[in-house]
């Protein structure tokens, strides 16, 4: 906690007194707080494109690798494994790497897959590395049975580069309900932190198609004397779509950003509902230049956060664009299920993002001014995590007992 307090105030202080003069200035109501799966109406009416979450972080079993992880196609329930197990093959799901200390990115992971053929046949994944090295890759078959299938692990030799894609549980914990009846209280007037207590998951017994690699550090690392790397995920479409009379449906023109993800809840919680769309278009370089900065910081001030903790969030997805930075000279030893931002030792998120950071109690613990009783009930994952990659759990699979169900909606 010193350390991330020390690095904040390493940051320009004309950037920070120009959004904490924002602050002051714009008292923005903001939106019904969510998750970030289906944000906008954009990826809300594109569920093949619409990314739910970004993870980037030192395997706690070799730091010498990162993970990069990002999910897409959220709540898919048991029952549907089958029919909702595959991956658009119209869209390039891209990680982009920032690692000289801009908003710019540097280099590129793009992942794409073939159609879906059968409902017990793999697809296959396309993935192109920073390097130019091009490998393939099967996808995890899904099945209905009371146990999942093991997942398909796919190791390249010629770079060490491990590959996953398939559905796992959810690993996004949060009270949806709970959370917006708490904003709700704040905007009356009457702040009620009990209000976070339901202590209710919305994302329990839900499945989500998962996409992860295991990188090699120096691949992603920038020069000598940069340690930090930025992650910022991204799905693309050609820009032009053609429905034939076959049904067939075919697409040519350049590629599109639909959507991207970074910093968690930035979109959903941050930005006003008519410019969430634009803000999926847009990219970490339009965040730095200031073009959300004042929704931003308009919402956060309604919110009652002060001035210097503004400042703190600024930082982590404003000043230097949205990216999940991660510092390859911290160690890590842990996917981080059921630590927070004060647990001692603490090496997650926002200094990268782990599948079992509290990002949400991270983020109200700025927001509320670093007010230890503002707190959500749900701390961590409703099922265990992995221990080795691609460290997310199995999907749920369909239960016997028609009176027994995971979801806590």
């Amino acid at each position: 906690m010193l350390r991330l307090r020390s690095s904040i105030k390493r940051v320009g202080t004309g950037a920070l007194a120009f959004l904490a003069s924002i602050a002051l200035a714009l008292p923005t109501a903001p939106p019904i707080i969510a998750a970030d799966h289906a944000e906008s109406t954009s990826v809300a009416g594109d569920p093949g494109a619409d990314l739910a979450d970004v993870f980037t972080f030192l395997d706690p079993n070799d730091n010498l690798k990162v993970v990069l992880a990002m999910d897409v196609e959220g709540f898919v329930v048991p029952s549907e494994l089958l029919n909702l197990s595959f991956f658009s093959p119209d869209v390039t799901f891209r990680f982009e790497i920032e690692n000289t200390g801009d908003a710019i990115a540097d280099q590129t992971v793009d992942v794409t897959f073939s159609p879906q053929t059968s409902r017990s046949q793999a697809q296959t994944a396309t993935i192109k590395l920073p390097n130019g090295v091009t490998f393939t890759a099967p996808t995890t078959v899904q099945t209905l049975a009371g146990t999942a299938n093991p997942f398909v692990v796919t190791n390249d030799p010629s770079t060490g580069v491990s590959f996953f894609a398939g559905l796992t549980d959810d690993p996004f914990f949060f009270d949806i309900v709970g959370f917006n009846r708490f904003v709700g209280s704040v905007l009356a007037g009457k702040p009620d932190p009990t209000k976070l207590q339901r202590n209710r998951d919305s994302f329990a017994g839900y499945n989500i198609h998962m996409i992860a690699l295991s990188v090699p550090a120096w691949m992603l690392r920038g020069s000598a004397n940069n340690n930090v790397i930025g992650v910022n995920g991204i799905t693309l479409r050609q820009k032009q779509t053609h429905r034939e009379e076959t049904g067939e449906v075919k697409t040519d023109g350049p590629l599109v950003q639909v959507d991207r993800m970074a910093t968690p809840a930035v979109n959903t919680a941050l930005i006003p509902f008519p410019l969430k769309n634009e803000y999926n278009a847009s990219t970490p370089v339009d965040d730095a230049a200031g073009k959300f900065a004042p929704s931003i910081v308009g919402t956060l001030t309604a919110l009652g956060t002060s001035p210097a903790n503004i400042g703190i969030l600024a930082h982590v997805a404003v000043v230097k664009g949205d990216y999940l930075r991660l510092d390859l000279s911290k160690p890590n030893t842990s996917v981080g299920f059921g630590e927070n931002i004060t647990t001692p030792n603490y090496t997650g998120f926002p200094n990268g993002r782990r599948p079992g950071d509290d990002t949400i109690n991270t983020l109200l613990y700025f927001i509320g001014n670093q007010n230890a009783a503002i707190q959500e009930a749900v701390n961590h994952n409703d099922v265990p995590l992995g221990s080795t990659f691609p460290f997310f759990a199995p999907p749920n699979q369909p239960l016997e007992n028609p009176t027994v169900d995971n979801t806590r909606n």
